[in-house]
């Protein structure tokens, strides 16, 4: 410790005596850094930064030498052009502290790719970068093209989305409903997975880019008849077990990473910056996607790369004659995950639709693997909203319970079959006792035929004066599987009407004829063999019964409005 300034000490002594004590310490350590620093009077007052560690030993100013003091005596400028670099290297040592302390907060990260940086520990600056945060606007259409605005959080996935989106909607959610990124320009579409970002999708969109809410019923078609989609032909490993491979295997083989499959076959490949197709042998793997130069050969020297699958997705391509010149309407195409251009797009075609939904089903299964099975697992195991919370019952509606009024005293009706039972025939009674009151003269505004001619159109299955080629659209839309339909005005016979079903990837039509009988009117598509008061009793027939069917009417074919 210093000795107490009084009113007889040499102020100016003493500073001087204190900077040349400083300075022969500097000069005895200049390899470690300063630990005190000296800084000139202020105000008359001695100031002195003692550095936190430790403190420098200071000799007393008795015995200090007049020499010593005479030599230490020099002008101001040049004590603190000598103090001045040991001050900064105290500030950069103090900074350094600061970030230790800063960056020492944060948890260890093993680095994953040791060899590449030298170091198993990441630093803060080779993190990856956040997520997006905070909240966007989405504009979502429907295939009418009225548009809907949505607010959104950033990490909203595609399925939280079409919930929310069923919710506001009042539709059915059946699981079937799709977020489907459409570029109207390049003519391409496809539907977003569900673990999918909305955000960062929406990101890599061009300005013409939308996103469109439609019914998909084929998105997981796969998993459901995994045999119906890869033909022995197109698989290599199936070749080599002569095709006998159960459809767990198949499943295990195509979502297991370890595993490598192969999808093989001939495809049309359009040239880069031409107007010329190609018949080319491709390989689809884990990898990418090759074509051969030299025929069917699978040799690496005889492989060609053609497009990557990690930073690409498969796209339909809808305009593909009209606007690529393309040799079949069985075009698709695989489109970079940035903004791109035509001529950046690698165009692919088939010669049939089971082979383009093999294709593009196999580079999905290649590039999410075990997430596309976790996707299509989730909606049977949970029910729930992440983003929001699903409407509840009213008091009331939870009261309510099926009454059966037959006998002399009401009973309730506890089991859950008889109360369906007795629902279905309440309403074939309805129907009876609405006809029969139309029949005696009832005051009701309709008459029966009228009545059983427009009470179809109030159904989601039912579209109108739509062409018949609007009807094949919409059917290749929604998926194209087994079971889906829909029924139509004729163009044909103005008092007929149309049901057009897809069975094997083919669209069928059927017409539906009126057909008289007792003075009442009924339809049927058999020739008047099953027939029935209205189109509602017919669509309800034929999804319990094949008949004269190829198979049953299972899927809707239906359009909402946003």
């Amino acid at each position: 410790s210093y000795p107490e300034a009084k009113d007889d000490v040499d102020l100016e002594a003493l500073v001087n005596d204190m900077n040349s004590s400083f300075e022969s310490l500097y000069s005895t350590c200049s390899s470690v850094q300063s630990e005190s620093v000296p800084l000139l009077q202020h105000n008359g007052q001695v100031h002195v930064h003692r550095d936190h560690h430790r403190s420098a030993p200071m000799p007393p100013h008795s015995h200090t030498s007049n020499s010593e003091l005479q030599h230490s005596t020099t002008s101001p400028k040049q004590r603190r052009r000598r103090s001045q670099p040991m001050h900064i290297l105290a500030v950069r040592r103090l900074q350094e502290e600061e970030q230790q302390l800063r960056t020492s907060s944060l948890p260890a990260i093993p680095n994953p790719f040791p060899e590449l940086s030298g170091s198993p520990v990441l630093s803060p600056g080779s993190l990856p970068p956040c997520q997006p945060s905070g909240t966007y606007i989405i504009n979502i259409f429907s295939e009418d093209g009225m548009g809907k605005v949505v607010e959104i959080p950033a990490d909203m996935t595609a399925r939280d989305l079409c919930q929310l989106l069923v919710y506001k909607s009042h539709c059915v959610d059946d699981n079937s409903w799709a977020l489907v990124e459409h570029h109207p320009l390049l003519g391409l579409e496809r539907c977003l997975e569900d673990h999918e970002l909305v955000v960062q999708v929406q990101a890599s969109m061009t300005s013409e880019g939308r996103f469109l809410f439609r019914k998909n019923y084929a998105k997981y078609e796969f998993f459901r008849n995994p045999l119906n989609f890869f033909p022995e032909h197109m698989v290599a490993w199936c070749q080599e077990t002569n095709g006998a491979i159960p459809p767990s295997q198949l499943l295990q083989n195509f979502l297991n990473s370890s595993s490598c499959p192969e999808i093989q076959g001939f495809l049309y490949v359009k040239e880069m910056g031409r107007k010329s197709w190609k018949k080319l042998y491709v390989f689809l793997r884990r990898s990418g996607l090759y074509f051969s130069t030299k025929g069917t050969s699978k040799e690496p020297r005889h492989l060609q790369l053609l497009a990557d699958l990690e930073d690409s997705n498969v796209f339909t391509v809808t305009t593909g004659k009209k606007l690529h010149s393309a040799p079949t309407d069985y075009e698709f195409c695989i489109k970079p995950n940035k903004r791109t251009e035509l001529k950046e797009l690698r165009m692919l075609c088939t010669e049939d639709e089971q082979s383009r939904t093999s294709w593009m089903t196999a580079f999905r299964l290649f590039k999410y693997g075990i997430v596309l099975y976790q996707n299509y697992k989730i909606p049977q195991q949970r029910k729930t909203l992440s983003h929001f919370s699903t409407p509840v019952r009213s008091v009331s509606e939870n009261s309510l319970v099926a009454m059966d009024f037959s006998g002399r005293i009401g009973r309730v009706i506890d089991n859950p079959l008889e109360a369906q039972s007795a629902a279905m025939e309440e309403g074939n009674a309805w129907r009876k006792r609405s006809q029969r009151m139309n029949i005696l003269g009832s005051p009701s505004p309709l008459h029966p035929c009228l009545l059983n001619s427009v009470i179809h159109r109030t159904q989601l299955w039912f579209h109108g004066r739509i062409t018949r080629e609007e009807s094949h659209r919409m059917i290749h839309q929604q998926g194209q599987v087994d079971g889906l339909f829909l029924l139509r005005d004729s163009q044909s016979n103005p008092k007929a009407f149309v049901l057009t079903l897809c069975h094997h990837q083919k669209i069928k039509h059927f017409q539906i004829l009126p057909c008289e009988e007792d003075g009442q009117i009924f339809f049927s598509l058999d020739d008047g063999s099953t027939k029935f008061t209205d189109l509602i009793q017919l669509v309800e027939f034929y999804q319990l019964n094949r008949g004269v069917l190829p198979c049953k009417l299972k899927h809707p074919c239906t359009l909402v409005a946003l």
